[in-house]
């Protein structure tokens, strides 16, 4: 009789043997764990990779953000907060934009929790997401490009691509008003070029051309690759999640109106998860697009450092500053040179509330408050604001991240402190940091930051294999 034991393990013991478990069945080995690379490359997989698995096993279900979400008295809860949100812009806010999406928000919310309520459970989640991004979303923003209406910052952006053909520059050389001011950096032009390429002659050509609709195909395009990577399994895909994101008053407003954060958004998620996975190239890249975006990201690049650097070690983390940093000194060096005061004035002392004609980002934070007490209170702004980013700074080099969800909090409190205690700022602006807690936890089925530990029995045992008769 061939014996179909495994050789080096004992018999299993327990109920059904009749005997007790007994302490000699060979306790798991512990691999070593250090910074680096492992020398020699990762070494033979204990197991055969089975079809449809992708890497680590998925962490248990009570550990996946997107569990509760799933009752309906969680999404009824989140319809009903959202349409109590949008229906209090026509009643508070003075912008026509906001109060038309308010409008046409709230009773879109409203109907999507009564699907959430109403339908089979296997419909019941997507066709809420579905009414939700149908009247929150698509029909606002097609009714606001049709019309030509739009927040300063999208006329800003498609005029500095006109300006980028023309002259070769996108700031204007002698801002009068403020609508004349660029605040972002060069690459932002990019979302300007469909304007400038398809104009704005009959109603296709204005959808096609708005900056908007490549702002929203940027953000969505990141997080999907972003979900791609950080899923530790291909069990589901990312359409209901996303839908949920985007419909949300969180990304909905900002989308309709203007949508200039989005894309920093994306790309920032995009590159804690790149760097997570070791595409050094590839998240050196993406942090030198954002960069060059606008400034404001750039606390994204030391983050995504350091996370590379306690994955990988320091080659790594080197080969993806260098990448971004030189990437990005080849779009900013020749303007630093050559519109050095333009872009001083203009993207520096304008947001930050130091040239003549005020930014019209006005939302009472406590930074804006400071500064509205004179020039004291200005002064006490900056250095709040320069003593938060210290501490976070700190609490960087003290704790540095170990999993793109650690990355993306750290950015993320950054970021929030940074937008509060400005001079100047709108509450649009805490949507970045907001979807960089949330969109990196649901696409790793997981509420800690810390990376999810292997299995020690998978990696402690050889393969087993049957002796040959």
């Amino acid at each position: 009789m061939v014996s179909t034991r495994t050789p080096g393990f004992s018999r299993p013991r327990g109920r059904f043997t009749g005997r007790s478990a007994s302490s000699t069945t060979p306790a798991p080995v512990v691999p070593p764990v250090g910074r680096g690379r492992p020398r020699g490359g990762p070494g033979p997989r204990p197991f055969p990779r089975q079809r449809g698995e992708e890497g680590l096993p998925s962490p248990p279900d009570r550990l996946n953000p997107a569990g509760p979400a799933g009752h309906r008295g969680v999404q009824l809860l989140g319809c009903l907060v959202a349409a109590g949100w949008a229906a209090g812009f026509p009643l508070v806010s003075d912008l026509p934009n906001q109060r038309l999406w308010g409008m046409l928000a709230a009773p879109a919310y409203l109907l999507a929790g009564v699907l959430c309520l109403t339908l089979p459970r296997r419909l019941a989640a997507r066709a809420g997401a579905a009414a939700a991004l149908l009247g929150a979303v698509l029909v606002p923003l097609v009714v606001l490009v049709l019309q030509g209406r739009h927040q300063s910052e999208v006329m800003v952006v498609e005029r500095s691509a006109h300006l980028l053909f023309r002259t070769g520059s996108p700031y204007l050389p002698d801002p009068v008003v403020v609508t004349d001011y660029n605040p972002y950096l060069p690459a932002m032009a990019l979302f300007g070029v469909p304007r400038a390429l398809f104009g704005d002659g009959n109603p296709l050509t204005r959808l096609a051309g708005d900056a908007r609709i490549w702002f929203a195909l940027a953000f969505v395009a990141c997080l999907l690759a972003s979900w791609r990577l950080l899923r530790p399994t291909r069990d589901r895909a990312p359409l209901l999640p996303l839908t949920v994101l985007t419909a949300s008053p969180l990304v909905a407003l900002a989308l309709v109106g203007g949508g200039v954060d989005l894309p920093l958004i994306g790309l920032c998620c995009l590159a804690m998860a790149l760097a997570e996975r070791d595409r050094t190239i590839a998240a050196g890249l993406v942090l030198a697009l954002a960069g060059t975006l606008k400034w404001t990201v750039w606390p994204a690049l030391p983050v995504a450092v350091l996370l590379l650097w306690r994955l990988y070690g320091r080659r790594p983390a080197a080969r993806a500053g260098l990448t971004a940093l030189g990437a990005a000194c080849a779009v900013m060096v020749p303007y630093v040179l050559l519109r050095a005061d333009e872009l001083r004035d203009q993207v520096v002392r304008f947001p930050l509330g130091l040239t003549a004609i005020q930014t019209p980002a006005g939302s009472p934070l406590p930074g804006k408050v400071l500064a509205g007490f004179g020039p004291t209170g200005h002064t006490a702004s900056l250095v709040l604001l320069t003593v938060g980013g210290l501490g976070v700074t700190v609490w960087l080099l003290a704790r540095p991240p170990v999993s793109a969800i650690a990355a993306a909090d750290l950015l993320a409190t950054g970021l929030a402190i940074a937008f509060m205690l400005a001079p100047a700022g709108r509450f649009g602006y805490l949507a970045l940091p907001a979807v960089l807690v949330i969109w990196p936890r649901l696409a790793a089925r997981r509420w800690t930051a810390r990376p999810p530990a292997p299995p020690s029995c998978l990696l402690s045992y050889p393969e087993p294999a049957l002796p040959v008769r």
